[in-house]
């Protein structure tokens, strides 16, 4: 059996900074948590523009706006195709309010991308869509 699912990524800017997060990748690693932006799956009848917001608030505590799509992505693991959409969407100055499974947040400016984000797939899609 071949399934597919759908992926989003939230971009969250504020004036001219960006919300990363600290999430739990691997713990047979030395830095067990590494740096991203908000993301998450779609949930079954729900629509990708509506997760990536509910994802935000989930995660953030943030309420936020979508400005744009930034860009797409996809990827086969095994029997599964993923395919995801990034999107930049605005928030206002409202403290940060992480979820449990998160370590960390930081707003940093997109010069610092590079120091923070180590997924080179993830830089080069935002450095193509000229963020």
């Amino acid at each position: 059996m071949k399934n597919c699912d759908l992926l989003v990524k939230g971009i969250v800017r504020s004036e001219d900074k960006y919300l990363i997060l600290a999430k739990w990748y691997d713990d047979c690693i030395a830095d067990p948590y590494q740096w991203q932006f908000v993301d998450g799956a779609v949930d079954f009848g729900e629509s990708p523009d509506a997760a990536v917001l509910r994802l935000i608030e989930e995660q953030t505590g943030l309420m936020a706006e979508i400005e744009q799509i930034l860009y797409t992505w996809s990827f086969t693991i095994e029997d599964t195709h993923k395919v995801g959409i990034a999107y930049v969407c605005i928030a206002g100055n409202d403290p940060v309010i992480l979820s449990e499974d998160l370590n960390d947040a930081c707003w940093i400016t997109k010069e610092e991308f590079t120091d923070y984000i180590k997924n080179q797939r993830v830089l080069k899609d935002i450095e193509r869509a000229e963020l």
